[in-house]
């Protein structure tokens, strides 16, 4: 008897069947021992995406060598809830694509290291405890931080008596040391990870002279929606207690800008509005952690820590060589910037290369300790790596990085875009070109100190509302019409002008028609969550944008309707699309368009099947989820 198993690596492209499955086959059942989905005695299992199973219809699988069936192995969406079992999604198709990369991706017996690692997490995400820190609020202490004093002193901050031992040996002793000392009671916080909320990222492998993407910057585990808020700022881990009377919320601000009245009592007072310390900078104004520079200049301090980068960028990315990882963080020419706690165990870094005369800066790697990230240390990194470049290189305002599709979100919040102005004759050929990833840049602003902009948003945020107050009538009620209180009479018409208030606010009756004319097309969120969706996918890179006529001369010959993904923005963006099939219509013609030109067997061809399927299945769930709300 022969069973299937999903091959495709990207969530979206899976229906719930199979990324159950792939979550059963790492998850150990509830209702025995068992540690994880295995094919019954007799079952041979094949790959969806075989030759075979284009040939023949095969069943996936469905039960267990034990008796039990997929749900049964941690997989039941209604017991999980749709975020947990989403979570899970992301961690068993990154253990499937270890394997894959092993050449074991239908032996269900097969366990290593980095496997039985990722599996931990495949159980429901341990809670943090409030007692470790406290949410002090930031007004009265400044967090600016110069290169001098990014380090630990001597005498302050010692290594434990281990490292101190350590450093009798060479220097091949010692990262030998570290990373045989990845699994026991003594190793860095990086590697002592249990349960966690992410599952890991990371998916270069080696082709050639180039890298696949997933690597480097998108070294960043991908974070769930909680986690990704918590870090940039958007949730928080208490409310502030601030009177009604002392603030206007973001409800008040919008009903004032479209003049209708608010009751508030004081109009005048426009209070400090300052959200709540986030874990990380508390922990640095407290002597927790420390921010500091590093290199190698073969100093034991330097040497240690860059020990404890490598092995925190190592597991963070299982899958990207291990060699590769050291050879660069230790590299004369690279630079790091890391998180350490006492005895400088390494919580957090980011490794770079700085290319002075051509005045920017290549982000190699980035990554947190998965059980740190939602206390906020991605951003305030990545802050301080933007002070530390300003302070040390002052002629360098660019910064250029390759991210997969788990760090483009990541990286765009911290101001990051896809839109290169940097030319490429000045960084091409300087920095390492990653397959299917994203370019991506960031421009310095001079007159920024990167490390006070929660103080200087929320000073900005308190003029614009001294502003709105100074010109709006909010804090006054009028009365009402003293006609509608004494009389039922439907007929009843009053000019505009004589309701008290109304005309001061600048409402005409001909407004109320342009308002009523430019309703949202119903269907709009619907195509731009497509186009991200599709903008997204690994395969959609030969569609991103139109075809250059330079490079294919004879494209628009036989092509007589173009049609790329950029195209379809634009027409988005500017209300061409009447409704989502004239949307889909498009799609369609640009995968048609790609079959006719380029030849069957052709990677161009494929991805268009591939990427026409990816959005009949993206839109079946569109529509399942809007009849279950």
């Amino acid at each position: 008897m022969r069973v299937l198993y999903p091959a495709e690596y990207d969530i979206s492209g899976l229906s719930e069947e199979q990324l159950s499955l792939k979550i059963a086959r790492h998850s150990p059942c509830s209702s025995c021992p068992c540690s994880g989905l295995r094919p019954p005695i007799g079952v041979e299992v094949s790959t969806d995406d075989s030759l075979l199973s284009d040939q023949m219809e095969f069943a996936y699988l469905s039960e267990c060598q034990c008796g039990h069936d997929v749900p049964s192995h941690g997989a039941d969406v209604s017991v999980l809830g749709r975020p947990e079992y989403q979570r899970r999604g992301r961690v068993a198709i990154r253990i499937d694509e270890l394997l894959q990369g092993a050449g074991r991706l239908v032996d269900f017996n097969f366990l290593d290291g980095d496997v039985m690692s990722l599996r931990r997490q495949m159980s429901l995400p341990r809670a943090s405890s409030p007692d470790d820190i406290s949410t002090a609020s930031p007004s009265t202490e400044k967090r600016s931080l110069s290169v001098d004093s990014m380090s630990f002193s001597d005498h302050d901050r010692e290594p434990p008596q281990k490292r101190q031992k350590m450093m009798e040996f060479t220097f091949e002793d010692m990262q030998e040391d570290e990373d045989d000392d990845d699994d026991d009671g003594n190793e860095p916080l990086a590697s002592q990870v249990g349960p966690s909320r992410q599952p890991l990222s990371g998916r270069r492998t080696t082709k050639g002279h180039k890298t696949q993407a997933g690597t480097a910057p998108a070294s960043i585990p991908p974070l769930t929606d909680l986690a990704l808020a918590e870090m940039n700022g958007q949730t928080t881990h208490e409310e502030p207690r601030i009177k009604l009377e002392d603030k206007m919320d973001e409800g008040q601000l919008n009903r004032l800008a479209t003049g209708v009245t608010v009751d508030t009592d004081t109009a005048a007072a426009t209070p400090s509005w300052v959200k709540p310390e986030k874990a990380s900078w508390v922990e640095l104004r407290r002597g927790v952690i420390d921010v500091v520079p590093v290199e190698n200049d073969g100093e034991p301090r330097s040497m240690i820590i860059l020990t404890g980068l490598k092995t925190l960028f190592q597991k963070q990315l299982p899958k990207m060589p291990r060699e590769y990882i050291a050879r660069l963080v230790y590299d004369s020419n690279s630079r790091s910037l890391a998180i350490i706690k006492h005895g400088y165990v390494v919580v957090g870094g980011i490794c770079f290369r700085p290319f002075p005369h051509r005045k920017f800066v290549e982000i190699v790697f980035f990554a947190t300790n998965s059980a740190d990230q939602e206390k906020g240390y991605g951003g305030m990194l990545m802050d301080h790596f933007k002070h530390h470049i300003r302070t040390a290189y002052p002629t360098m305002m660019h910064f250029l990085t390759y991210a997969d599709n788990y760090a483009v979100g990541y990286f765009r919040k911290q101001g990051f875009t896809k839109e290169i102005t940097l030319s490429r004759s000045v960084w091409a050929g300087y920095i390492k070109d990653y397959e299917g990833g994203t370019i991506m840049e960031c421009v310095l602003l001079p007159k920024v100190n990167y490390l006070e902009i929660r103080d200087t948003v929320a000073k900005q945020r308190d003029a614009v509302l001294k502003m709105v107050r100074e010109v709006s009538k909010s804090h006054r009620v009028y009365p009402g019409i003293q006609r509608f209180q004494t009389t039922n009479d439907g007929g009843f018409k009053i000019d505009y002008r004589d309701i008290p208030g109304l005309a001061e606010s600048g409402w005409t009756p001909d407004q109320n028609g342009v308002t009523c004319s430019q309703h949202k097309n119903p269907e709009r969120g619907t195509m731009e969550r497509l186009l991200s969706d599709l903008r997204g996918h690994s395969s959609a890179w030969a569609f991103l944008k139109p075809v250059n006529g330079e490079e294919v001369p004879d494209y628009y010959e036989v092509i007589k309707e173009p049609m790329d993904l950029r195209t379809m923005e634009h027409k988005l963006n500017t209300n061409q699309y009447p409704n989502l099939e004239a949307f889909v219509d498009d799609a369609q013609l640009m995968f048609d368009n790609c079959r006719i030109y380029n030849p069957e067997e052709s990677v161009y061809a494929r991805n268009a099947t591939k990427m026409e399927k990816i959005m009949k299945d993206l839109l079946a769930s569109y529509s399942v989820k809007q009849e279950e709300s």
